[in-house]
């Protein structure tokens, strides 16, 4: 099962979880903050709407395209 950190905070899913789902899993859901500072979440789905983008290991990658895999850094905060 892979474990990953969360805005740094370690978090364990099943195999074949996606970010977007490990988002709901292990946090607010939200996947990001707008300008004017209010969280966001993710909203379509298959990655048309862009609101599930987050930060994996220092490159920004939409979350609900992404499978987790045992030592990824997600960040949803800058």
């Amino acid at each position: 099962m892979p474990e990953l950190l969360l805005d740094g905070r370690p978090l364990t899913v099943t195999q074949g979880t996606s970010v977007a789902a490990a988002l709901a899993l292990g946090a607010d859901g939200c996947s990001r903050t707008s300008v004017s500072g209010q969280r966001r979440a993710p909203l379509c789905g298959m990655g048309i709407c862009q609101e599930c983008r987050v930060t994996i290991d220092g490159q920004r990658r939409l979350a609900c395209q992404t499978l987790c895999r045992d030592g990824m850094h997600v960040q949803t905060r800058p």
